[in-house]
Formats: structure tokens, sequence, C-alpha cells
């Protein structure tokens, strides 16, 4: 079989689609329109009971208002998390993306008449708050008091929180749909075959360079295409997220981010500066990767190319096998849980026209339960992505017992579940092999990732630093600007190790999180720091871990970052503490040159 044709052989995945009816049984379930009706007439009876009175309550008043309050998010919540689910699957569907919008529209309707709970929380001295906050009978809500109070000096004025609301609507929301129904809908010719956008990206992985050539110019031409219309987006979003920041006071275009992700502006720089510090680790590693392929230069269509050239299709049973016993070597419930997304349907993970890319974990609501959103395609690579999203799950599933305001974490600790995952199943499979050769293929491949998601996404900051910069600076970008922004933050990273093409200029096009979820992709550097340096306490055989571990995800958001994390030895407010990670991966590498020279692979 060559490789063009292993690629594409059928995995078992074709057919896991997910079960969406514990949310709805399907777009034209009466009960959506039934929960709508009920929900808007709750809001109405809320806001006429406690708009204005806030600082009049007693406790248990505040717990009652607390309650219907939290059943209200739960119930919209549900809506949101079923028809974004359900358009994910078929962003080409216009009855889904109907469904998508109209309960759009109707969260923001609800929204705008609960934003009053929010402001006037806010304005309560502090005094007041902290009756509240530490009364035993709000115990099991403090956290998300306590921390809701951080964004005071932010707030704007009952009515200015309802327009940006009703706004968002047909603004930036309006723009990221518009953006992910561009790409799902685009299709990418090669070896005259349309592909989509996912399709194409897997082949970046192959074994085959010349598939690898083949796919990043099929990528580089159909971004080209789209060009116009992508830079249009990224310039619209910029400007809006400018406007936004102005108004409320931010003091940088990430301020925002990390007061939702609970951690200061200088905790983030320490942890970027000290990743760019290490950057020199990662040219020399693909100086060691160029030899192991046997390549004069190294570009950027070869930076995760295996290094074995009999990679095999890994099929969904197989991976199944994999995760659940990895799961299941290190703690019984986590495995059990994992089990139900598999049994229960909470997985999509064929790929098909239409689905977006990439993957997730929708931890929707307490009242349900998490689903699992992958494009799975055989490689070892998404053995790796089911690990990673069904840890997500694990965690959010676990989570629930907080409740809607307590259950989701900060995108900083987010990351700790998913990557912790993923080492478990690398950690498995390493301990299976005997020859050399395959420790150090797997090796490299999980050096690969782990670039990926430490440097590559603290290189993807320093462009989203400088992009947002440049935009609140200078104006309008042109598409050149992106590329030259992109193309300078890249050469940092990569140095004289890998030679970037003119083609890779335009690759910051597609990326999803620099619009979906700005400031983001430093979370996965902190997710990964953090696991190095918990999976090497682990190994260590720290005294009752896996319990503690374990304890840490039930907790969910209901402390602060630094707290629970603390719970299990760490500290994260010690600079040190992203040096310990980085050195770890230092050491990685370092058995990568070892394993090279032990088989003679580098001579």
């Amino acid at each position: 079989m060559n490789q063009v044709e292993q690629s594409n052989a059928l995995t078992g995945a074709e057919n896991i689609h997910w079960d969406l009816s514990d949310l709805y049984k399907g777009s034209d379930d009466p009960q959506i329109k039934n929960d709508m009706e009920e929900v808007e007439l709750r809001v109405k009876i809320f806001a006429e009971k406690y708009k204005g009175n806030i600082a009049k309550l007693t406790e248990v008043a505040f717990l009652e208002l607390i309650e219907e309050y939290e059943y209200i998010h739960d119930t919209v919540g549900k809506m949101g998390s079923f028809v974004y689910l359900q358009w994910s699957t078929n962003t080409a569907s216009a009855e889904y993306g109907k469904l998508l919008q109209s309960v759009t529209e109707y969260s923001s309707k609800i929204s705008q008449l609960l934003v009053f709970f929010d402001v006037e929380w806010l304005a309560l001295d502090d005094s007041a708050a902290s009756t509240f906050i530490n009364s035993p009978l709000l115990s099991t809500r403090k956290h998300y008091l306590e921390a809701a109070r951080r964004y005071k000096p932010y707030i704007l004025s009952e009515k200015e929180e309802q327009i940006l609301t009703a706004k968002s609507v047909t603004g930036s929301q309006a723009w990221v749909r518009y953006f992910d129904e561009t790409l799902g809908a685009a299709k990418f010719e090669m070896d005259g075959k349309e592909y989509s956008e996912q399709e194409v990206l897997s082949k970046m992985h192959d074994s085959n360079r010349e598939v690898r050539i083949k796919a990043a110019k099929s990528l580089t031409t159909g971004f080209q295409g789209l060009k116009r219309s992508l830079t249009f987006v990224f310039n619209t979003l910029l400007a809006d997220k400018s406007s936004s920041d102005s108004l409320r006071g931010y003091n940088s275009w990430i301020s925002g981010r990390n007061l939702s992700n609970q951690i200061s502006d200088e905790t983030v720089d320490t942890l970027v500066n000290s990743v760019v510090d290490y950057y020199p680790v990662v040219q020399r590693y693909y100086g060691l990767k160029r030899k192991l392929l046997g390549l004069e230069t190294l570009n950027e269509y070869d930076r995760y190319a295996p290094i074995m050239k009999n990679e095999s299709s890994v099929s969904w049973d197989d991976a199944k096998k994999m995760v659940l016993e990895s799961f299941g070597d290190f703690n019984g419930d986590m495995a059990a849980i994992a089990q139900r997304f598999f049994d229960e349907k909470w997985i999509d993970a064929a790929i098909r026209p239409g689905k977006r890319g990439g993957a997730y974990s929708a931890s929707t609501v307490p009242s349900v339960h998490p689903y699992v959103f992958m494009n799975y395609d055989g490689k070892i690579r998404d053995v790796q992505t089911l690990a990673h999203e069904l840890g997500h799950g694990v965690h959010q599933y676990l989570s629930r017992e907080q409740g809607v305001l307590q259950s989701d974490t900060p995108l900083t600790t987010a990351e700790t579940a998913s990557v912790f995952a993923e080492m478990l199943v690398f950690k498995k499979i390493l301990r299976q092999l005997d020859d050399p050769k395959e420790k150090l293929a797997l090796l490299i491949g999980k050096i690969d990732d782990t670039i990926a998601t430490v440097f590559r996404q603290v290189s993807m900051n320093r462009f989203e630093n400088a992009m947002h910069t440049a935009r609140r600076n200078e104006g309008e970008l042109s598409s050149d600007d992106f590329s030259r922004l992109w193309m300078e933050t890249q050469r940092k990273l990569y140095g004289d190790s890998v030679e970037l093409t003119s083609d890779y200029d335009i690759w910051w096009c597609y990326i999803p999180h620099f619009l979906h979820t700005p400031g983001y992709v430093y979370a996965y550097a902190f997710g990964e720091l953090l696991v190095l340096s918990l999976y090497d306490r682990y190994e260590k055989g720290q005294d009752g871990f896996a319990e503690a571990y374990i304890e840490l995800l039930k907790a969910g958001g209901s402390d602060w970052p630094e707290n629970l994390i603390g719970k299990l030895g760490v500290d994260i407010n010690d600079p040190s503490f992203w040096n310990n990670g980085l050195n770890i991966i230092d050491d990685l590498v370092k058995q990568a040159e070892a394993l090279a020279e032990q088989i003679g692979a580098t001579a």
C-alpha cells in the first residue's frame, strides 16, 4: 500500500457520530421552543423581583436568586451547546445555521435582561459583598462571587452592557461564524481531487515528502484564494476587540484574557519570556530531525514528518483500547468515565464534508454531560488527540458537581487534564517498545507535539501581540502586513533550523483561536509545562498523587488556580516553575539525541 492510499484507508471512525439526544432530539424538537418560552418568562419574573434590590437582599434571598440564576444559565447553555455541536458537524447546512443564529440571538436577548445582576453585584461596596461571599449558605458559590468582583474596574453601565451584548450577535460572533463556515466549506485541490482543510492538514504528517509538499502547496493555494476575505475578517475582529478593550479600560489587548484566566499580566509575561529564552532548544532539535530525515534542508512542511517510513494507520478500535488502558493504569474511575463516551455515543470522530476542522471537548452544562469532537484520520497523533479531548471530557464530567457557575476552569488550568491524558498514553506506548528505532520514532513524535504545544503556541502569542499592537497603532492591516508579522515571529522561533518558504507566509489565516478566543494560545504552553512538572512527580511516586489529581479535576473552577494546583505540590507563581518544565523538554531532546547516536542515525 503506498503512502497516499494508506492515508485514505478506512479507520473504523467513519461511522463514529455522536448522539445529541441527551440535549435535544433534533432541530425540530418542540422542547427547544418550550425551553425558550419558559426561560423568557422566568427571566422576566427574575428581573422584576431582583432588579434594583440586590443590595437589600438577605443571605437566604440571595441564595434563592443564585439558584434561579443558575437554572436559567443551565437551560440557555443547553440550547446553545446543542445548536453549536450540531452545526459543527455540518457548517454548510442552512437548517443548522439558521437554528444556531436563532439561539444565538435568543441567548443575547436573555443576557441583556440578566446583565443588571452583574452590574449591581459589582456595584456593592466591599463590606456588603463580603457578607454574601463569606456566608455559609453560599459556600458552594464562594469562588464565583469572589472572582467576579475582579471585573469591578471594567464593568460598564447596565445599558452599555446591554448594547455591547446585543451588537456582538451581528458583530464579532457573526464574523467568527463566517470564518468557520468559509474554511469549513473550502475545498483544496490535490492530485486532481478535492479535499477539506482538515484532510489536507492531516497529510502534512505523512512520511512521504512528496505528499507533504503537495499538501502544503494545496493549502497555500487555497488560502491565497481566501486571503482577501480572511484579511477583512481579521481586521474587523481586531478592531472590534480594540474598541471593546478601550471602553472597558483594559491595559492591553491581552489583559481581559488574563483576567478571565485568573492570572496576572506579569505571570503571563514571565511564562512567555521563559519559553522564548528556550527557543535554541527547538532549533537544536530541528537540526537533529533534519539529520534523521536525511535532508539537506528542513522546510516548514517537514516539521511533523515521522522518521519511520512505514507508519501504519491506527484503527479506531485500537486507539480506543490504547486510551482506555492508559487511563485505567492510572485510575479506574478515569477509565470508567472515558468508557461512557464510547458506549453512549458522546464522541463525533468521522471526517466528512462541511464538518469544521480541529478538535474540542464541549462541557455543555452540568445537567447533561460533555461531548468530544474530533476528525480521526488514523495517525498516531490522532490517538493522542483522542486522549487529549477525553482528558478534557473526564475533567468536565467530574467538575459538573460544582454547578454551572463553578464547573468551568480558567483556560490556563483547563489544559491540565488533556495534556496529562496525552502523557499517560505516550508513556504507556513507550514502555511497550524494545526496539530503539521505534522508541526514537515515538519520542520524536512526542517532541514534535510538545514543541507545537509550548513553543509554537508562544510564537503564535507573539504574532497575536504583534498584530493587535499594529492594528491599534497603524489602522487596517494588509494581507502582506499580517504575513510580515507572521514570518518575523516564526523565524525567531526556528532560526536557521527550518527553512520557511515564501508559501508559508499566508498560514496565519486559518488558525481559529486567534478569532474565537483572542489570547488563548499561551494557555497550551501553561498546561504543557504544568503537566510535565506534575507527571514528573507522579513518576517519582508522590504518595496519593492519583487520588489528589482526581480531586483536582472534581474541583473544577471552585478556587484560585494557584490554590488548586498547590495541593499537588506545585507553585505556579514561582518563576522557576516554568524553567523546570522547559528543562524536562530539553531532557527529552537529549534522550532523542542519545538514541539517535546509539543506532547511528545521525552519522
